[in-house]
């Protein structure tokens, strides 16, 4: 076939008016346009970047002396527990995904302190392992040395 037969070879349909289906709906330019979408072949690929890009804390691990004053401060909370003081606490709180974590701090009232399970309990039940606690602070401990 030669340049001038690839000029005439569609001469016979050119011109003909464009099909409209009579039992089918006409699909929308949306649809039309979706169909043609770029395949995403790399997908959570991007979640996996960010992932690896967000940064945790490191778990802080308390001297002796940092360690005798939580003792101290859980003791005299063991003390007061039927009055369900109000604190705020600062701990670790571990990463589920990749190592280390963060450190949150939250304030409400005590609930228990379960020496079994080596928690303290909130009234709204948030369990904080003793191991994870960094820091208490409330009136409570205000006449402590």
């Amino acid at each position: 076939m030669n340049n001038s037969e690839d000029i005439h070879r569609y001469d016979d349909i050119i011109n003909l008016p464009h099909h409209v289906s009579k039992t089918r709906k006409q699909m929308s330019l949306h649809d039309r346009a979706a169909q043609f979408s770029p395949f995403a072949a790399l997908t959570g690929y991007g979640d996996a970047v960010h992932e690896t890009a967000r940064l945790t804390d490191e778990y802080i691990e308390l001297d002796d002396g940092q360690k005798d004053i939580l003792n101290a401060q859980l003791q005299k909370l063991c003390e007061h527990i039927a009055e369900h003081p109000d604190i705020t606490l600062t701990y670790f709180l571990p990463d589920s995904k990749k190592s280390g974590g963060a450190y949150t701090t939250i304030s409400g009232n005590v609930k228990k302190i379960d020496t079994y399970k080596r928690t303290l309990v909130f009234q709204d039940n948030t369990e904080i392992p003793f191991d994870n606690i960094y820091k208490i602070s409330g009136w409570i401990f205000d006449k402590m040395i």
